[in-house]
Formats: C-alpha cells, structure tokens, sequence
C-alpha cells in the first residue's frame, strides 16, 4: 500500500521518527486522560450523575482549545519547541496527578474542573508545537505526506489511549483515579521522549525578530476579525454557509452525545460497568461511522458536488435521527451512533473541501482558526442546551426532535443555496 510505503520512507528520518513518538504518548495519553474525566464524572457510582454535570466536563474539555487555539502560535514562535513538549508535559504529567487525588478526596466539583482545565489547555499548545515543528524533521518533498500521516497516527493514538482507559477501567481498576494516573504516566514518558531531540531542533530560529507579546496577540485578534469579514463577502458565500451549516450539525452531534451518555448511566443498563460497556461500544461504532465518511465522501460528493452532499447528510439525519432515537432502545442507538459518525464527519469533509476551494490563500489559517472555534463552541453550547432540555434518565422526546428539526432546516437551506 501507498500510505505504508510512506510511512517507512519517513521513519527512516530519525528526527521525524522521535517527533511522532512525542505526538504518539501525548495523544495517547489524552485518550486515556479524557475518558477518565468522562467516565468519573458520568459513571462513578458515588456520584449522581447530571446532564449539567456532563455539560460542565465537555466546557473544560473542548473550550481551551477554541479560547487559546487561535493565540497559541504567538506564544511558540517564542518558546522552543522541544521544551514546549518537555515542559507541556510534565506539567500535564503532574495536573493529572493531581486531578487523580482530586477524585479520591472529597472536594468540591469546581476545584476537580480547575485542575481538568489546566490539564486541557497545555494540550493546545504541545498539538501546535507537533504541528510547526514537523517542517524542521522533514524536508519539503516529503512534507505533504508527513502532514497527513502524522496527524491520523496522533488521532489514532488518541482513540488507542481511550480504548485502553475503557478496558482499565473495567476489567483491570474499578476506580476513574487510576485511569488517570494511567494518562499522567504517558504525559510523562511523552515528556522523556522529547528529550532524545536537541533542544534547538523544532525551532523556532532565534535570529529571526518577532514583534512584542502585546503587539502580537492584538494583531492575531485583528487577524481573526479580517478573517471573518474576508469570509462575508459575497463571492464566498459558499463557504459562509458550509460552515454555519457545519457549526449547526456540530451542534446536534453534541446534543444527541450528551442524551447518549445519560441513557448509557441510567436508561439501558444496570450497572456502571454495563453502561461503560455499552458507551464504548457506541463510541467505537461511532468512529466506524466517521472511517465510513472517509472513504464515502470523497466519492460521493465528487459526484453531486460538497453542498449536495451535505444537503444530503442534513436530510438523512432529519429521518433516521427520530427514526432510531425515539424508541430509546440500545440496537437502534448503536445504529443511530454510526449514521451520525457517517453524517457528521462526511459532512465536515464537505465543508473542509469548500472552504478550501473558496477561500484566497493568505486568509485560509484565520478561517480555519474560526472554524475550530465555532466547531467547538456549538458542542459546548450542544452540551448545555442538552442539559436544560434532558431529564436525569436521558429520554427526551423534545430533544430528539428538536435535533431532527434543525437537520431538517440545514438540508432546506442548503438545498437552496446550491440550487441558486
């Protein structure tokens, strides 16, 4: 295969070969550090688990990366990159440790969250570093391709962490604080694979001269502003409206992910093993979903177009969601759980795909800043009006509905909007 002939061209370069192993126990520590959180704060026996509770874990897990993100490369173009890894790590290495004693003592939530928070918000910051440091361990010929394969390798790290926390978790620890200390040990050895690079490896050079902190935090905040009007003009309309349909479908993705977690604690099953069970499973079928998307998409909307498509995803949840959703039954969860995955991830390849082609060159970061934005800011806010909206068992017609409602009116629109 292609990809495997790639991968060994490239990890015959040492450098590449030691940066992919820093991202590959970062990633996989989060997994494990994620699910941890998860799972103590949905199926810990000692505690009644929330739909608000599950809101506030999903604002701690996801906000950091939408308020640090877009300022995060400011910052690493002033630190070295190396000492990013070495140093964003072990102080993960520690948060998590102290995130685990958290669980065990009897603390107050807001004390438990802070220290989540600080966990989450490093994260950014060593993603970013993986990212700006890869042109300095691989040269320009070899660059695209160790774009693609490094980060899919982090993401499957990332899934392999979380696989490996539901199987602790149940089968070999049945406490969430040893999850986590699980995920502080791989912080730590992430940070100890770091140090077989030179410290001036990644970068950045120190020649080079760089505006003040001040200076340049407000012009990323200008650039981010000259990215949202360069995204209102009329001729990229298009991409305007992908990515407002795009943020909408996040949006129900979040909502129904929330429903899915209360009813996996209280409605489906009996016990909080048999519940994180079936959470797993959904999660995994979910992911099958999003590799189904990534092999569909390219085909099917090369056919009828990215809008087309999209429009097409919006229709089919607006049908199946009610469909299989209502009855609150675990088969036809675990099959909504894969045509969602399918849908939604099918519909951000769309997007992805007109936002490119729409967008000049020189705007396409900022746009892409916004776009994680909104993209994690509609889960959060998903989490949220999903917590007003649910009983503590989970079953929610209204929601269901609503859900399927907004499909509906983003398959309307953008219906209309390619047929103009």
């Amino acid at each position: 295969m292609a990809v495997v002939r790639d991968l060994r061209v490239l990890l015959r370069l040492k450098g590449f070969r030691r940066l992919l192993a820093v991202r590959l126990l970062s990633q996989g520590a989060d997994g494990v550090y994620q699910v941890g959180l998860a799972t103590y704060v949905v199926f810990s026996p000692e505690k009644q688990t929330s739909p608000a509770a599950v809101a506030s874990a999903m604002a701690v897990l996801l906000l950091p990366y939408s308020l640090v993100g877009p300022f995060a490369g400011v910052l690493l173009d002033r630190w070295r990159r190396r000492q990013v890894f070495l140093f964003g790590n072990l102080l993960r290495a520690l948060m998590a440790s102290v995130t685990a004693l958290l669980m065990i003592a009897s603390v107050p939530d807001w004390l438990f969250y802070v220290s989540a928070l600080c966990v989450t918000a490093v994260n950014r910051f060593v993603l970013a570093g993986l990212s700006a440091a890869l042109p300095r361990v691989v040269d320009t010929d070899r660059l695209v391709i160790a774009n693609s394969l490094s980060p899919t390798a982090g993401t499957l790290a990332a899934t392999a962490g979380g696989g490996l926390a539901f199987v602790v978790r149940i089968v070999i620890a049945d406490t969430d604080a040893a999850v986590v200390v699980l995920g502080a040990v791989l912080y730590l050895c992430g940070a100890l694979a770091s140090l077989r690079m030179a410290a001036d490896l990644l970068g950045p050079d120190r020649a080079l001269i760089r505006p003040r902190l001040a200076t340049a935090l407000t012009g990323t905040a200008r650039d981010l502003m000259a990215g949202v009007r360069h995204l209102a003009a009329p001729v990229r309309r298009e991409a305007a409206w992908s990515l407002a349909a795009m943020t909408l479908m996040r949006f129900c993705y979040g909502a129904l992910l929330v429903m899915l977690l209360m009813l996996c604690r209280y409605a489906l099953t009996s016990g909080t093993d048999e519940g994180l069970a079936l959470l797993g499973l959904a999660l995994g079928v979910s992911g099958a979903g999003f590799f189904a998307a990534a092999v569909l998409t390219p085909w099917t909307a090369g056919r009828l177009g990215p809008g087309r498509w999209m429009a097409l995803c919006a229709a089919a949840a607006a049908v199946l969601v009610p469909a299989l959703g209502l009855p609150f039954a675990t088969a036809p969860l675990i099959a909504a759980a894969f045509v969602l995955g399918l849908i939604t991830q099918g519909s951000k390849i769309a997007t992805d795909t007109i936002v490119q082609s729409s967008v000049d060159d020189a705007f396409r970061g900022r746009i892409f800043s916004v776009y994680d934005v909104l993209f994690n800011v509609a889960f959060v806010g998903a989490a949220k009006v999903a917590a007003l909206m649910l009983p503590p068992d989970g079953r929610s017609v209204p929601l269901v509905v609503t859900v399927a409602l907004v499909y509906a009116v983003v398959a309307a629109a953008m219906v209309r909007r390619v047929g103009r």
